[in-house]
């Protein structure tokens, strides 16, 4: 098997993982609240609950990162953090008490750590100019699965025996059905994904091919594939400002005779490393901004929608499950095409256009759910519309500004770098609902809230967005040889 395949596999393997992940969500959420009332949890057990996943996640996410940088694997890491996902659900498949369901999600919580690591080896194996189109696919993945899980749970609440000393019911079903899940990805993993070498970017392949035309002949270029990749694959935050500047391509020293042997030893990506340095820098705080911003102002959204469906409209359980699954459809269908129109305008672009789509859509709930009149099927209309623009703005955010960051940091340090951002993703996470939990009766307070936030991030895009792009590579390879005649 070449490494073309190897490649399509594990990139397959990435995307059920995201997709299993979904579906978690999906079979979980509509059920946590009952088994917790069942376990006479206080209502606070919830949010709780909720918070406890994304919490053990944020923190494990960096660790999970710095991991991979270092080791440059991440196949044990996914087989590990599976562990933490198969342990978790069933541990929420025994119950027993409040507690235990409490405990349970804060270890499934840490599996999900693992994808800051899936994210460094998509952006090494990637070349930059498909890497939205890369990550649009592996976030639509996770759609999917949020869309599907509920046909699963029309028979997991048909559920009613016993497995041994244990109760199998619509509300421990869940937890015995994603741990089995789970364990099934364990062997997907042990099969069909491997640990590639990082892909070669277009623009090393254009320098190598620069200096052997200059060269005139077939020889092998003074830096290797894999030195070139040290020097210019990675964005150095300390030489930022002279990636153009001739002495980065200083000549390398003679290579060794063949009988001579070289060290294996791979170099710490994190000799040089500054998290100051790397994280501190106009670019990357727009981007940890718009992060935080759009996973605020989503999951309060999500909050707010089924409380605001039940009080205006009298939706049920099967009317919301309508609605999501109608919801989507449409995001699943955002993400696609996002990946097509990556391909046609930069990254930025897409941002910006998002923001606006959001802003937008902001506005609009401002005007016309915050105090709905002109009856129910108006009400219904301005509210399908309102969510619609929600929703028609998320992937451009989410896509646009996942590429940008893994173009803006050090290639070295991905793993780390994206750990970090899923954590600010986790924060905003736990702040969103609980932000729109309180405020469910004062919608404009609320709506408020996420329409500044709004303005703040689209000013900070509108100032930096010249910030906005890849850094520079170098383009003058034959610069040492000039300086050498």
């Amino acid at each position: 098997m070449d490494n073309q395949q190897k490649k399509k596999l594990s990139f397959f393997t990435i995307g059920l993982l995201f997709l299993f992940s979904g579906i978690e969500y999906a079979v979980i959420l509509p059920t946590i609240w009952k088994y917790l009332q069942i376990l006479d949890a206080p209502s606070y057990f919830l949010g709780l609950g909720l918070s406890a996943f994304s919490l053990s996640g944020l923190l494990s996410g960096p660790l999970f990162g710095h991991w991979s940088d270092r080791t440059r694997t991440t196949k044990t890491i996914i087989l590990l953090s599976n562990v933490f996902e198969i342990v978790g659900n069933f541990m929420y498949f025994i119950g027993y008490s409040k507690w235990l369901l409490l405990s349970s999600r804060l270890v499934a919580g840490v599996g999900a750590g693992a994808g800051s690591s899936i994210f460094g080896y998509l952006t090494r194996n990637t070349v930059s100019e498909d890497r939205a189109r890369v990550f649009a696919a592996v976030m639509a993945c996770r759609q999917a699965g949020l869309l599907i899980g509920p046909a699963f749970n029309i028979f997991l609440r048909l559920c009613d025996f016993k497995l041994g000393p244990f109760v199998v019911n619509k509300y421990t079903s869940p937890g015995i059905f994603m741990c089995a899940m789970w364990l099934l990805l364990q062997l997907v993993v042990a099969l069909l994904y491997w640990d590639l070498p990082p892909a070669e970017s277009s623009e090393l392949q254009t320098v190598v091919r620069q200096k052997q035309q200059q060269d005139g002949e077939e020889e092998e270029p003074l830096m290797g594939a894999e030195e070139l990749a040290d020097a210019y694959g990675a964005h150095d935050p300390e030489q930022s400002e002279t990636q153009l500047s001739p002495e980065r391509l200083s000549p390398s020293p003679p290579p060794p005779s063949p009988t001579e042997e070289m060290p294996h030893t791979p170099p710490d990506p994190f000799e040089d490393f500054s998290a100051r340095k790397e994280f501190l820098r106009e670019e990357v705080i727009v981007l940890l901004t718009a992060q935080f911003i759009t996973l605020f102002n989503q999951t309060a959204l999500e909050t707010m929608v089924t409380p605001l469906t039940q009080r205006y409209f009298g939706f049920g359980e099967l009317g919301n499950s309508v609605m999501y699954s109608l919801c989507g459809v449409e995001v699943i269908l955002g993400f696609f095409f996002v990946r097509w129109l990556s391909r046609r305008v930069a990254d930025r672009v897409v941002l910006a256009v998002g923001l606006v789509i959001c802003a937008v859509a902001c506005v609009w709930c401002i005007i016309f759910l915050a105090k709905p009149r002109g009856g129910y099927s108006v009400e219904l209309a301005e509210f399908t519309i309102g969510v619609f623009l929600q929703l028609l703005g998320l992937p451009f955010v989410a896509v646009s500004q996942v590429s940008l960051f893994s173009k803006v940091t050090a290639e070295k340090t991905q793993g780390f770098s994206q750990g970090v951002r899923r954590s600010i993703g986790g924060v905003a996470t736990i702040l969103g609902p609980l932000w729109a939990g309180g405020l469910t009766e004062n919608l404009y307070v609320m709506l408020g809230m996420m329409m500044l936030l709004l303005l703040l991030i689209l000013m900070m895009v509108v100032f930096s967005y010249e910030r906005l792009v890849e850094p520079p590579v170098v383009q003058h390879a034959s610069d040492s040889t000039e300086s050498e005649g």
